[in-house]
């Protein structure tokens, strides 16, 4: 939405993500008002957001694929986030990218939503990984640390004594009740 005008310019058909360091470098634009196709939007002119879209002060805040070094080197990736399969280090499948939330100050992916198997999503549908999980990227995967292995609950059960089943008498209660007898 345009700031002067207060109508749609266009709208935001895919967003430009660098698999280098999971920053959003661009929204690519779709609309009848453009001037040029495929045109962008530069993370930097978005003035605001809002639950009306992205707002800018106009449409010359939009700029061709070849305008910008860095979208034409990113847009020749054609790396899509969306869809990719997320494995662990371990090499276990952990499921696909549904989705992920990217923090409006510095436009970088902060966790990816993850859609389980089939057969693992009975326990839990979904998984939020945080981008310092990340270990790799590549056009086919998103590699994470695996979550390390807590310590059995039998152990720590094992450990603890509960003083109410105990068959001795505590201390306390000897204090307790000689004090008032």
């Amino acid at each position: 939405m345009s700031l002067q005008t207060g109508s749609e310019l266009a709208r935001t058909s895919k967003i430009l993500v660098d698999p280098r360091d999971l920053t959003v470098v661009a929204y690519e634009l779709d609309g009848n008002m453009l001037d040029e196709h495929p045109s962008f939007l530069m993370p930097v002119d978005v003035r605001e957001l809002s639950n009306m879209g992205l707002i800018v002060d106009s449409s010359d805040e939009f700029v061709g694929l070849d305008d910008v070094i860095k979208i034409k080197q990113v847009f020749d990736y054609k790396f899509e986030l969306l869809g990719l399969d997320v494995i662990d280090d371990k090499k276990h499948k952990l499921g696909k990218v549904q989705g992920y939330h990217v923090d409006s100050g510095s436009f970088s992916v902060q966790q990816l939503v993850v859609k389980r198997p089939l057969l693992r999503s009975f326990g839990e549908t979904e998984l939020l990984i945080n981008r310092s999980q990340v270990v790799e990227v590549s056009n086919s995967y998103i590699k994470v640390k695996s979550t390390s292995e807590a310590e059995p609950a039998k152990q720590a059960i094992r450990e603890y004594t509960n003083p109410f089943r105990a068959g001795s008498v505590q201390p306390e209660a000897i204090e307790f009740e000689s004090r008032w007898s």
